[in-house]
């Protein structure tokens, strides 16, 4: 199995991920172009690449959709909710989906994939429990509050994709619309530094190797931040054996590949 954040941020979200044969998109908030520019940094050719999993329909995950599906012929998968938020737009409407029910995992060629419920803003918002050749990824890149079901979901992983959006103080300090503050911070919104560190730092286990921080905002965090606060509560749980790593808007996170 191998995985890269090709990009993470409200500019866009895009996640890759191979097990065999089998290549695999989280996520289409890039464009067609820059898709196919950031995986060819890591040796993929777009035209090898054969789906696009979905997990929600707010426009930083979706931008590149239509190329992507229409052009490179990626087979488009999406439960229902985020498909019927994206009929709206009618170049959408004739899009050939592959649907799937939050909470029932289904397979596609090499990879088991399980999408659960999370608390976002959106129509029918998941994360993803990948399983495949013996290892277990989770994404969770939107969510407004840690879950016991999310907390469920991503115990065992050996990788995991969490956002950590922004540090608390930040936030209130930042020069922006109240009501906007209020929606990052609320339920359906965003996850701080400390509640990312906290749910990580209770999941963590033997299994786990790897996190990415995603969706680090670049007014209200910054990746030292989140790094310095979720290594250290990581440490004081005694699972200072995870590699913590950022992803970033502009260009790919590092390349993840089991350690034996």
């Amino acid at each position: 199995m191998r995985l890269c954040v090709l990009a993470s941020g409200s500019s866009g979200n895009c996640i890759y991920l191979e097990q065999g044969r089998t290549k695999l998109l989280i996520d289409a908030g890039l464009s067609g172009r820059e898709t196919a520019r950031r995986l060819g940094q890591i040796g993929v050719a777009l035209g090898d690449v054969g789906a696009l999993c979905l997990t929600h329909e707010h426009g930083d995950h979706v931008l590149g959709l239509g190329v992507l599906h229409q052009r490179h012929n990626l087979r488009l998968f999406a439960n229902l909710g985020t498909i019927e938020a994206l009929r709206c737009d009618v170049r959408r409407a004739r899009y050939q989906w592959n649907v799937f029910s939050t909470g029932a995992p289904f397979l596609l060629d090499d990879l088991n994939i399980e999408p659960f419920a999370v608390s976002h803003d959106a129509g029918e918002p998941v994360g993803f429990v990948v399983t495949g050749g013996g290892r277990r990824v989770g994404v969770v890149t939107d969510i407004g509050m840690p879950t016991h079901l999310v907390r469920e979901k991503l115990r065992g992983c050996h990788v995991v994709v969490l956002e950590a959006n922004h540090d608390e103080q930040m936030l209130t300090t930042a020069r922006r619309p109240w009501h906007l503050k209020q929606r990052v911070r609320g339920r359906l919104g965003h996850l701080s530094n400390r509640h990312a560190a906290e749910m990580l730092a209770e999941i963590a286990g033997e299994t786990l190797q790897q996190v990415f921080l995603a969706h680090i905002s670049a007014d209200c965090n910054t990746p030292d931040l989140a790094l310095d606060t979720v290594r250290r509560m990581l440490a004081e749980r005694g699972a200072g054996h995870v590699c913590v790593e950022p992803t970033y808007s502009d260009r790919i996170s590092k390349v993840w590949a089991p350690v034996e």
